[in-house]
């Protein structure tokens, strides 16, 4: 039964989760490329990806721990487990896993895995701009450590605590964030509600020997001895975002059943984004679905232009497939072969056009147990 404190809990989440993204400027052009482990906007999972992200008020089960760790708690088997691999842009692949389970009663726990494999890249130098003959590869790696919780029959809440790992060369940055979010069923209607706060954290910054060296200080007499000298990273902010979504569904439509999700992303550190996604499932089996995302520019017209300058081209607030943004409409389908050899194995498929990249794809394997 949904009681007063239940509602006034949910409450006090959704505003502080207001609150925390107020502290921040809202999503604007002038702030893209000032935030840090940008590995983690990289989405994971193709069901949601089709849909393009809007559902983050109805995912269910282990999938929701990269959109809305709530949902991980609305899983229907005792536990499931997860791999997905996405052909990101510029031949970068990303592989993330995750697992979790019922620990007894309403509590949910679990792990996540993401690594991402930038293939080998050549090492150059001023001397040797062509190459030296040696190869280097970044070692990118966040580690998260999961819990869901049935808080009532409506209400559900998770939290995944990540540990974020960059490593270039000799130089790495390590740091930490909080994934939080909250999922309300208002009840028979179909209408989902959902929040969810995504990498908030502290400062990370790059630490390493190759920052160290010999040289000579400044001012001094030419021919003075080098002295030790260490370089001093710039610290960066994560990538902190707030998502809000409905979802409405499933909806019988007596060949099947379709669930409608939108969601509204905040980003700090780009445009702001609105998401619309439409899931169809045919005899509980075969999956179709479909989506897209509109941008949002809060400083059209021109805001961008450099002092004193002149540009033709008219800015424009709302920006779709464009070269300001990079991505276009999404679909992929899914199929869960349960009915037919009784395991609960699911494959899902997701695609998704990109403006001036190769189009990502990504495939993802999930198990009920």
């Amino acid at each position: 039964m949904f009681k007063s404190t239940h509602f006034r809990n949910l409450s006090i989440i959704f505003i502080l989760a207001l609150f925390i993204v107020n502290l921040a400027e809202a999503g604007s052009k002038r702030r893209r490329g000032t935030a840090g482990a940008q590995e983690l906007l990289i989405p994971v999972g193709a069901r949601n990806i089709a849909m393009s992200g809007a559902f983050v008020a109805g995912l269910s089960g282990v999938e929701a721990a990269a959109y809305n760790p709530a949902g991980v708690a609305g899983m229907m088997s005792n536990g499931q487990a997860m791999f997905s691999r996405n052909n990101w842009i510029a031949d970068i692949n990303v592989n993330y896993a995750a697992v979790a389970s019922n620990f007894g009663g309403k509590n949910f726990f679990g792990v996540t895995f993401r690594n991402i494999d930038f293939g080998d890249i050549m090492v150059t130098t001023a001397e040797e701009p062509d190459g030296t003959g040696e190869t280097f590869s970044p070692n990118y790696v966040t580690i998260g450590f999961l819990f869901s919780r049935k808080m009532t029959d409506r209400i559900l809440f998770g939290a995944d605590i990540k540990f974020v790992h960059e490593g270039i060369m000799r130089e790495s940055a390590n740091g930490f964030v909080i994934d939080a979010g909250v999922q309300y069923t208002t009840g028979t209607n179909g209408i989902r509600l959902g929040a969810t706060v995504k990498n908030l954290g502290l400062n990370m910054w790059f630490n390493g020997p190759d920052l160290e060296g010999m040289y000579q200080p400044e001012g001094s007499e030419p021919g003075s001895s080098n002295e030790p000298r260490r370089v001093h990273s710039q610290d960066y902010e994560m990538p902190t975002s707030l998502e809000l979504g409905v979802s409405y569904g499933p909806v019988n439509l007596g060949i099947g059943n379709v669930t409608l999700a939108t969601s509204f992303l905040n980003n700090n550190f780009s445009f702001d984004e609105y998401r619309l996604g439409g899931e169809f499932i045919f005899m509980n089996m075969l999956y179709l679905r479909g989506g897209f995302v509109i941008a949002f520019d809060p400083e059209p017209f021109g805001a961008d232009n450099i002092e004193g300058t002149d540009d033709d081209e008219e800015d424009e607030q709302w920006i779709y497939d464009s070269e300001k943004f990079l991505f276009g409409p999404s679909f992929g389908f899914g199929l869960n072969s349960e009915k037919v050899t009784g395991m609960d194995l699911t494959i899902d498929y997701a695609y998704r056009s990109a403006k001036w990249f190769e189009d990502s794809q990504w495939i993802t394997i999930s198990l009920g147990f």
